[in-house]
């Protein structure tokens, strides 16, 4: 296929284009729990087939996600339960502005969905 020029183009140009769609897509995700970094890196990868810039970046996160995670395991359980407790607050606070803004789901149970219409008007 890279040995045709014009394949080479078309294939480069599907790649970019497949992996605008997987980072725009994990972009969107990200204010929401779930994966959205992970999808936003799943783009990157896909672009690191084909772009040098895209592989510098991808080893920039992945390099800079292995620091992270190193720094928090030589931390004392004290600092990694207030990381945890950060990380459940921010999921949280996320939650509850999307069911403020958007509407809180049918498929909730009627107390907690009832409680978190009480909780709202607070």
């Amino acid at each position: 296929m890279r040995a045709n020029p014009a394949t080479a183009r078309v294939y480069r140009i599907g790649v970019f284009v497949v992996g605008l769609v997987v980072v725009c897509g994990g972009l969107l995700l990200i204010p929401f729990p779930g994966p959205g970094w992970l999808i936003v890196i799943a783009g990157l990868a896909i672009w690191s087939t084909e772009f040098e810039r895209a592989q510098r970046v991808l080893e920039f996160v992945k390099r800079h996600l292995r620091l992270w995670e190193e720094w928090v395991k030589r931390q004392n359980p004290v600092v990694k339960a207030l990381v945890g407790v950060v990380g459940i607050a921010f999921i949280a606070t996320v939650l509850w502005l999307t069911f403020h803004f958007s509407g809180i789901p049918g498929f909730f149970p009627d107390g907690l969905e009832s409680w978190m219409r009480n909780t709202a008007r607070i």
